[in-house]
């Protein structure tokens, strides 16, 4: 029987994140990946939206291999967030890019300007 069986709700750090997933540490020798599909239903655009290196949150065991101590995790479908710090989806305004539009020839402008100066 395994350490980290399917299904199970575990607690993990955060130890990297990359493109394509987020590394978990599990304990001393047991680490896993939960990989982008793993972590929303959704589109995930960053994976930085999601969670912080360091920060400590719970997974899913998908799958666990014992030889090579490496787990298959997930936060699709869970409450990850441990504590009173879970982060709300930023939410557009009603305004979304206009004031980007409105200002884009004013900055550029700016730095045209800057770059003959140098």
């Amino acid at each position: 029987m395994s350490k980290y069986e399917k299904g199970k709700i575990v607690t993990g750090c955060v130890t990297g994140i990359e493109h394509y997933g987020i590394f978990v540490g599990l304990d001393e020798y047991y680490s896993g990946l939960i990989h982008i599909s793993e972590i929303s239903s959704g589109f995930v655009r960053n994976i930085n939206d999601y969670v912080n290196i360091g920060e400590t949150i719970h997974v899913k065991v998908i799958e666990s291999d014992d030889e090579t101590c490496r787990v298959k995790l997930s936060i699709k479908d869970i409450d990850y967030r441990i504590g009173k710090h879970k982060r709300q989806k930023i939410r557009e305004t009603a305004r979304g890019f206009l004031p980007l539009k409105e200002h884009m020839n004013e900055w550029k402008q700016e730095i045209l300007t800057e770059m003959k100066q140098r």
